[in-house]
C-alpha cells in the first residue's frame, strides 16, 4: 500500500483547449468563398486522450465548420460575422436560422445584420420576420428590415415601410440635418429614415416617399440629400414641383439629385432653370453637370455650341467639360456642320469621337464624305466611336465601312464593330459574325456570340457549340458564360447538354449563370448544389484557415492603404480588409505585381464614377480570375471604393471611384474601401490619364 512518501500514478489532464475566435472568423470566411453553409467533409475529430477503463476519450474541440452552428455562436461578434456569410451564401436554408436571429438576439448588432443578410438571400419566405421587425423598439433594426423587404422586392410591403419612415419624420429625426451631411452613421432614427426612403425608392412607390416627406403644401418637410435621391430616383412626375424647390438648395448633392430628377423627367418647368444655371456656372460642378443633361434631354438645341464653348475652355472643371462636349454631341444641328467637321481633326480623340457621332446623327452624308478622303484614325478609341456612329446608319451607306473595319489590327475595335454590323442590318451580318466566333480575343468572341442571338440565328448552333469548346481554354468567364446565353437564345435543345456541363466549370460566374438558365428553362433537377462548392479564386490561399497566409487576410493587425500615383496625383485609399478581406487581398496582390502601372482610366462618368483597373482599356479586361462578392453594410458615397462588375461575383480588378452618393449601389456591389486624402485629384481626373503606380502601407512598410 503506497505510503506518504511514495507517488501515486495518476493519469494526465488532457490540456484545455478552445476554439478560437481567429479560427472562427476563419472558417466562417472560407465557407464564404466555396458558398457553403456547412463543410460537406469535415475533419475527423481529434482525439485529446483515448478512453481508459474509467475515463470516455477526450476529443479536441470540433472545427468550427458550420455557419448555421456559429450563428448560435456565445460570442455575439461570431453571431455577427456568420450572419453576414449566410447571407453572402445566398441559400434559402439561411433564412429561418436568421429570422430566429433577428427576433431573439440579446445583441442589436446581430439582429441588424441579421435583417441586412435576410435581404442578401432575397427570398420571400423572409418576408414575415422583416416585416415584423419594422416595428422593432431600435431604428436600425427597422432600417434594415425595411432595405431587406426591398430586395426580396414585393411592392405591397411599401406601406409598412412608409409608415415606419413617417414616425420617424414626424418625431423630428430630421431636425437640424445640413442639405449635404454626408456624415455616417447618423443618429439611429436617422438611418432608419435613410434606409427606408432607399427602400420605397427600389419598391418604386411614389405615394410612400411623398407621405413620408412632402408636407401638405407639396414641399420638402427637409433639404437633406437622400429626399432629393428618392423623388428623383422614383421618377414620377408628381414630383416636379418638391424637385423644382430642392434645385435651388445651397450646395452640391441636393441640388444634383433635384437637377438629376428633372432632368430625366424632361420637365419643362426646369428649361429655363438649366439655361440660367449653365450659362452663369456659379452652381457647384455636380448641378452643372446635371443641367446640361436636362438640357439634352429636353432637346435644346440652342446650347449646343455654348456647350462647345464649354468644353473648350480649359480654365473650366475637367468633368464638366467633358459633359458638355457630350452635350454639344446630343444637340447639335446641321447649323454646326462646319463645326464638326473641325473636329473631325481635332488633336483630342474625346473630341474626334463626338465629331463622328454628331455628324452620324445630323449630317450622314458630310459624315461618310470625311471618313472616305481620310485614313483611319490613329486612335482606337476615335474608332470605337466610328463604328457606333455607322451603326446608326442604314446598311447602305455604312456597310462597305464596316466590313472593312472588321480588320481592324487593334482587337479592342472590333467588337464594336461586330454590335454596329447588327444594329445597322447589313445584309451579310451573320455570315460576317460567324467568322469573328474563331477570334482568337475572348472580347470578340463573346460580343460574335451576342451578336449572333440578336439576330435569332438558328443555323449558328453548331459553330456556337464549337466555340464554346474553343473557349475552354480561355482564361476568362467572359466568352463562354456569352456562349451559353446565345446558344439558349437560337437553339434551346442545343444548350442544354452545355449548360449542364457548366455546371461544374472551373469558374463560378459561369456555373451560376449556367445555374439560371437552366431555371429559367423550367428543369426542375437543378439547384444551389448542383454548382457548390465554389471553385477556390486564384487570389484565395490554399491551405488551412489557420494558416499564416489566411489569418493575415482574415484577422489583419492593420487596416491597409493604398496610394494610387496618377497623372493628376495621389489618392490615398483606406481599405476596408475587415468587411472585403478578399476583395482587397485580391487587390493587394494585384498592385504588389504591378498589375495597375501604367494602366489608363477607362471610364469616367462625370458625377457618377471614376473607373480604372483595365490592362485592355476597353472595360473588358481582367486579372484572369474572378472574385466572389463581398456586399456589406457600408454605403456608397462620395469616395467610396467599389468593386465593378459585368454581373453577380464577377469581380477582379477594375474597381470604381464615387464622385457622389450613389445609394442605388448599396447592398449589390462591393465596398472595399474609402478615398481619405486626394478626392481633388479624382474630380481632376479624365479619360486617358494613367496610373503610375499603386503603394500598399501594410502598418510597418509602404510597398508595391
Amino acid at each position: 500500500m503506497p505510503t506518504a512518501s511514495t507517488p501515486v500514478a495518476t493519469t494526465p489532464t488532457p490540456p484545455v483547449t478552445t476554439v478560437t475566435w481567429e479560427q472562427k472568423l476563419g472558417w466562417i470566411v472560407r465557407l464564404e468563398d466555396q458558398r457553403l453553409l456547412r463543410d460537406p467533409n469535415p475533419p475527423p475529430p481529434v482525439v485529446l486522450r483515448p478512453a481508459t477503463r474509467t475515463e470516455p476519450v477526450v476529443y479536441a474541440p470540433a472545427p468550427p465548420s458550420d455557419l448555421i452552428r456559429l450563428l448560435g455562436d456565445s460570442e455575439s461578434r461570431v453571431r455577427h460575422r456568420a450572419a453576414l456569410a449566410i447571407g453572402r451564401v445566398h441559400l434559402v436554408e439561411g433564412v429561418a436560422p436568421l429570422a430566429d436571429r433577428l427576433a431573439n438576439d440579446e445583441q442589436p448588432e446581430v439582429r441588424e445584420m441579421a435583417a441586412f443578410a435576410l435581404g442578401l438571400i432575397a427570398d420571400a419566405s423572409a418576408r414575415p420576420a422583416l416585416l415584423r421587425a419594422l416595428t422593432d423598439p431600435l431604428p436600425l433594426i427597422q432600417g434594415r428590415a425595411a432595405q431587406a423587404l426591398s430586395l426580396i422586392g414585393d411592392k405591397s410591403d411599401a406601406a409598412a415601410i412608409g409608415s415606419m419612415v413617417q414616425a420617424h419624420v414626424k418625431a423630428g429625426a430630421l431636425m437640424g440635418i445640413a442639405p449635404d451631411d454626408l456624415t455616417y452613421p447618423l443618429a439611429p432614427p436617422v438611418e432608419a429614415i435613410r434606409l427606408g426612403l432607399y427602400a420605397l425608392t427600389r419598391l418604386g412607390s411614389y405615394d410612400a416617399i411623398a407621405a413620408d416627406v412632402l408636407a401638405d403644401s407639396g414641399q420638402p418637410v427637409s433639404r437633406w440629400w437622400p429626399i432629393a435621391f428618392a423623388l428623383q430616383r422614383v421618377n414620377d412626375p408628381r414630383a416636379t414641383p418638391a424637385l423644382m424647390a430642392l434645385l435651388d438648395t445651397p450646395g452640391r448633392f441636393t441640388a444634383s439629385f433635384a437637377a438629376r430628377g428633372l432632368a430625366a423627367q424632361k420637365a419643362p418647368a426646369a428649361r429655363t432653370r438649366f439655361r440660367e444655371l449653365v450659362e452663369q456656372r456659379k452652381a457647384p460642378t455636380a448641378v452643372l453637370v446635371q443641367a446640361i443633361r436636362g438640357l439634352v434631354n429636353l432637346a435644346e438645341t440652342s446650347m449646343a455650341e455654348p456647350l462647345l464653348a464649354l468644353a473648350d475652355d480649359s480654365t473650366a472643371d475637367p468633368e464638366l467639360r467633358q459633359e458638355a462636349l457630350d452635350g454639344f454631341t446630343a444637340l447639335a444641328t446641321r447649323q454646326s456642320t462646319d463645326l464638326m467637321l473641325d473636329m473631325m481633326t481635332d488633336p483630342a480623340p474625346q473630341v474626334r469621337a463626338a465629331a463622328r457621332r454628331a455628324l452620324a446623327r445630323v449630317d450622314p452624308d458630310t459624315l461618310m464624305t470625311a471618313l472616305s478622303s481620310t485614313d483611319p484614325d490613329r486612335d482606337w478609341t476615335v474608332r470605337v466611336a466610328q463604328a457606333a456612329a455607322l451603326g446608326k446608319l442604314s446598311a447602305d451607306r455604312s456597310a462597305p465601312l464596316l466590313r472593312a473595319m472588321l480588320g481592324d489590327q487593334d482587337q479592342r475595335v472590333v467588337p464594336a464593330v461586330i454590335d454596329a454590323i447588327v444594329a445597322a442590318k447589313v445584309a451579310d451580318a451573320e455570315a460576317l459574325v460567324l467568322r469573328e466566333l474563331k477570334a482568337d480575343d475572348f472580347v470578340v468572341r463573346a460580343h460574335a456570340a451576342a451578336a449572333l442571338a440578336d439576330l435569332k440565328a438558328t443555323t449558328a448552333a453548331q459553330a456556337l457549340i464549337d466555340a464554346y469548346r474553343a473557349s475552354l481554354g480561355d482564361s476568362t468567364y467572359v466568352a463562354r458564360a456569352a456562349i451559353l446565353d446565345a446558344l439558349n437564345i437560337v437553339s434551346p435543345p442545343s444548350a442544354r447538354p452545355l449548360l449542364q456541363e457548366a455546371l461544374q466549370d472551373r469558374d463560378w460566374p459561369v456555373r451560376s449563370r449556367a445555374l439560371a438558365l437552366l431555371k429559367a428553362a423550367g428543369v426542375t433537377d437543378v439547384g444551389p448544389a448542383s454548382i457548390r462548392p465554389a471553385p477556390a479564386a486564384m487570389s484565395t490561399p490554399a491551405g488551412d484557415v489557420d494558416s499564416p497566409e489566411w489569418q493575415a487576410i482574415v484577422n489583419p493587425k492593420y487596416s491597409p492603404h493604398a496610394f494610387i500615383e496618377t497623372d493628376k496625383g495621389t489618392i490615398e485609399i483606406e481599405l476596408a480588409i475587415a468587411d472585403a478581406p478578399l476583395t482587397v487581398n485580391s487587390f493587394v496582390l494585384l498592385a504588389r505585381k504591378g498589375f495597375f502601372d501604367g494602366v489608363a482610366i477607362h471610364r469616367v462618368v462625370p458625377d457618377f464614377v471614376v473607373q480604372d483597373g483595365d490592362p485592355r482599356g476597353d472595360g473588358e479586361g481582367g486579372p484572369g480570375y474572378a472574385i466572389r462578392d463581398e456586399v456589406n453594410e457600408r454605403p456608397y458615397l462620395r469616395g467610396t471604393v467599389g468593386m465593378a462588375l459585368d454581373w453577380e461575383d464577377t469581380g477582379g480588378s477594375q474597381f470604381f471611384i464615387t464622385h457622389s452618393p450613389q445609394p442605388h449601389l448599396d447592398a449589390r456591389y462591393t465596398v472595399f474601401g474609402y478615398v481619405v486624402n486626394g478626392m481633388d485629384v479624382v474630380d481632376r481626373i479624365v479619360p486617358s490619364d494613367v496610373i503610375r503606380s499603386v503603394k500598399i502601407w501594410d502598418g510597418v512598410t509602404a510597398s508595391r
